[in-house]
């Protein structure tokens, strides 16, 4: 599918103070600056401080965002509350591992919320706007990695329908660590219960 013919990067959703936006290139300073902050405060406690900064200098620099939110594979979508950035996630056509067997899989690449916004319902609101952005790619279905030692992360994707199908190894630096492989069906119209 085009670029042109999915969600305009300008279409806003405003709910209380909130809008949840598609990224552009624009957004790429301010995104850099979050994507490294949070994906920091969730993992410095567990991994060592020199995997985590070359971590965070390859993955999570400006000109990384900058060809991330570039990229007609990817779609990066924001999370305002009150003008702050505050949750963001990517969606991105990738190759699934061979433990997703099921058809039109896209990935859930990335998914944070800050720390003071966890339990106010903004990432289950952020859930349903990257399945509408996997629903625009394709998808059939939605898969993710998700480290084993994050029960938070699991515990909310579990609550979201996905399903485990297997591991996949991920780097932090020189340090290989253990993700789960999570799935679930795509629900453009509404995410329900389990």
């Amino acid at each position: 599918m085009e670029f042109s013919a999915r969600w305009s990067m300008n279409t806003k959703m405003q709910t209380n103070g909130m809008i949840i936006c598609r990224g552009g290139v624009d957004d790429a300073e301010e995104l850099a600056a979050f994507a490294a902050r949070t994906f920091e405060e969730t993992f410095s406690a567990e991994n060592n401080p020199d995997d985590l900064q070359t971590h965070l200098n390859t993955n999570y620099g400006l000109e990384q965002q900058a060809t991330e939110l570039a990229d007609p594979n990817v779609e990066t979508i924001l999370v305002r509350v009150n003008g702050v950035l505050t949750a963001y996630a990517q969606v991105r056509r990738s190759t699934p591992p061979e433990c997703v067997t099921q058809t039109s899989a896209i990935e859930l690449h990335r998914f944070y919320v800050d720390k003071r916004a966890h339990g106010t319902g903004l990432a289950r609101s952020l859930m349903q706007e990257v399945h509408k952005a996997a629903h625009e790619f394709g998808g059939r279905h939605i898969w993710l990695g998700v480290w084993e030692r994050n029960p938070r992360a699991l515990a909310f994707y579990r609550k979201m329908n996905f399903i485990d199908v297997g591991s996949q190894f991920y780097m932090v630096g020189p340090d290989r660590q253990l993700d789960r492989v999570l799935v679930t069906s795509v629900s453009p119209e509404g995410i329900s219960s389990p």
